[in-house]
Formats: structure tokens, C-alpha cells, sequence
């Protein structure tokens, strides 16, 4: 009697398991091949890197009008080839206003009952993607947090909603934990 016809399980596993082996790696060869051929992997990103920039942008130029837009891209066809590694032109040494980073806080309302949700909601000029904190005006300690959330500015602007049972006239400003600039200061009356 042959050794196989002893076990056909075993012998059915052995055929399974090197089909199995087999599949793989074909697999892995062809998956291998067609990484290689659309260049997805580790050399490739080198070598766009040596090819030069993959994207153009024409220099922007001033307008003539107050009415158009302050900065336009030209179309001149003679600029569309890639750029060389010389300029052309030299930079302009006008020394342009940055925008003033100024905190503008104001609330939805001048009172609330305790507990009872409210917004604060601003602007911040040049401010986008800066991290800011709400804080409170306490009797004894000066500003403190409020303990809420820190607040982003998208846009340009930020809001909140808030809530509190402390009764009386609470006073509110907004802080950059970054630079440390300070809104100006709103009051919403609880009770």
C-alpha cells in the first residue's frame, strides 16, 4: 500500500498548501513587476526629485486698476515653459502692510439665565490656524480660563458656545495661547 493512500488528508493538505506557495508567488512577482513599471516605491520618488519641479506658477504681477483683482498671474504663452534657475527679475523691495492681528470678540446676547447657552464668536485678521482660549474676569485672581475648550480660527473668525451659572455680570475676552494678544473684553449678564 502507498504511503498516500495511508493518509489522503495529509496528502490533500501537502497538494493544498503548495498550491498555496505557488499562488503567492506569482502574486508577489507580479505585484513586484507592476510597482517597478508605474514607478510606485522608494526610487522613484528620487528620481522626480531630480527631474525638476512638476508644477509651474507664472509670477504674479500687480494691476493696473483698483478695480481688478490686487495680484493676477500672467498668461504671456512666452512664460508657460519651465522655469530656469536664474531669475529674470528682481524681487520688488515695496514693503507691503502686513494685516493688523487684531482680536474682535463679540457676543449673541448681553444676558442669559444660568445655564443657559450663549455664543462667542469673533474675527481674527491674520490669525488663521491660531489656537485660542476663553477667559474669565474673576473678583480676586484677575483673568483666569474658563476651562472650556480651546478654540481655532478658520477664515479669519471663531465661536464658541458657553454656558455658566455664575450670577452677576461676567466679563469674557479671548487669548492667542500663542503670540499672547487679547481680544476685547464683552460682558453677558447672568440671572
Amino acid at each position: 500500500m502507498d504511503q498516500d493512500e495511508k493518509h489522503p488528508i495529509l496528502a490533500g493538505l501537502t497538494a493544498l498548501v503548495a498550491v498555496a506557495v505557488a499562488v503567492g508567488l506569482v502574486l508577489g512577482v507580479v505585484t513586484l513587476a507592476a510597482t517597478h513599471v508605474l514607478g510606485i516605491g522608494g526610487k522613484s520618488s528620487t528620481s522626480s526629485s531630480r527631474n525638476g519641479a512638476s508644477l509651474y506658477l507664472p509670477t504674479p504681477s500687480p494691476t493696473d486698476t483698483p478695480s481688478d483683482p490686487l495680484v493676477t498671474l500672467s498668461v504671456d504663452p512666452s512664460e508657460t515653459s519651465a522655469p530656469s534657475d536664474t531669475p529674470t527679475s528682481k524681487p520688488s523691495k515695496k514693503k507691503t502692510k502686513a494685516p493688523e492681528k487684531k482680536i474682535t470678540l463679540q457676543a449673541s446676547q448681553v444676558s442669559a439665565a444660568p445655564m443657559q447657552l450663549f455664543d462667542l464668536s469673533g474675527i481674527y485678521p491674520g490669525g488663521e490656524g491660531e489656537i485660542l482660549r476663553l477667559q474669565r474676569k474673576t473678583a480676586g485672581a484677575g483673568w483666569e480660563d474658563f476651562g472650556i475648550p480651546d478654540v481655532a480660527v478658520s477664515g479669519g473668525q471663531f465661536s464658541t458656545q458657553v454656558q455658566t451659572g455664575r450670577a452677576g455680570a461676567q466679563k469674557f475676552r479671548m487669548k492667542d495661547i500663542d503670540s499672547g494678544a487679547l481680544s476685547n473684553v464683552v460682558t453677558v449678564t447672568i440671572g
